[in-house]
């Protein structure tokens, strides 16, 4: 079996930036153990998988480590792909693309800004840390810890933010997804940093799906609803968003790395 594979650069603006990821276009699904094999074969942070379902695309997203329900970089990627490299496949909608995953229905649209992504918001509550999470962050007392689909700890400032270096190991076996980190940013609203290493992916570079919770919280904090955000990893990553009701909308640009093909 030969796959196409391509690997795009997603919320950067300059190849090296950003957060790589795989895409891997399929007539049909393989077996879910070749998918994992594939994906911790690229050891990027995700590996994106489509076939052709119903009106769009089923769109899958695995780690190194195993399959998650949402990918906010990949599913930029994807589209990206779709848009520029295999238009054919989107026939008459040139500009709209829907992704059935695991999270629901994704609607992606291709702006003069960037590739639009429409996500589902994830709400946050004020929680007591765990004793690993706070002992995660070497001493570091945070001004406020708060749980969604990750725990989200606020930090005092966005200087404070880029010098942490977090126990790892420590978060390896938290119940939740990752930790986010985030603080009000010097030049954008917000910044923030992501760490999944329950999922073989210690600091990822730049994560949509982690906006999903870092946009309501700060549209509470901020009193608004449009920010510009930049993700502070050493690669960095600039996402512009938006709250919109229960969901999110991230926009982003992405550069190409690689096209080439697997043989399984």
């Amino acid at each position: 079996m030969n796959i196409k594979l391509f690997q795009v650069d997603a919320f950067a603006q300059q190849a090296f930036t950003g957060n790589p990821a795989a895409v891997c276009p399929l007539d049909e699904w393989p077996d879910d153990q070749l998918l994992q094999q594939i994906a911790q074969e690229n050891n990027l942070s995700e590996t994106a998988f489509f076939v052709p379902f119903e009106k769009g695309f089923r769109l899958r997203w695995f780690t190194p480590l195993q399959e998650v329900d949402l990918c906010g970089h990949a599913t930029l990627a994807t589209a990206h792909v779709l848009f520029h490299h295999l238009p054919h496949l989107l026939k008459d909608k040139c500009s709209d693309i829907t992704f059935y995953s695991n999270s629901g229905e994704l609607q992606v649209q291709l702006t003069p800004q960037g590739i639009c992504m429409d996500f589902p918001a994830v709400p946050n509550k004020v929680i007591t840390a765990p004793s690993d999470l706070l002992s995660g962050l070497k001493g570091i007392s945070p001004v406020q810890v708060l749980a969604g689909s990750d725990y989200l700890l606020v930090l005092d400032s966005e200087q404070q933010l880029k010098e942490i270096q977090p126990d790892f190991s420590a978060w390896v076996n938290l119940d939740l997804r990752g930790v986010i980190l985030t603080a009000q940013g010097t030049n954008h609203d917000f910044v923030s940093r992501c760490f999944f290493p329950k999922l073989g992916v210690n600091e990822d570079p730049v994560t949509g799906s982690a906006h999903c919770q870092l946009v309501p919280f700060w549209s509470e904090q901020l009193n608004k609803n449009e920010f510009n955000a930049l993700q502070v990893s050493p690669r960095t990553g600039q996402l512009n968003c938006e709250l919109k009701g229960d969901r999110v909308l991230l926009t982003g640009l992405c550069v190409d790395y690689l096209t080439g093909e697997i043989h399984v």
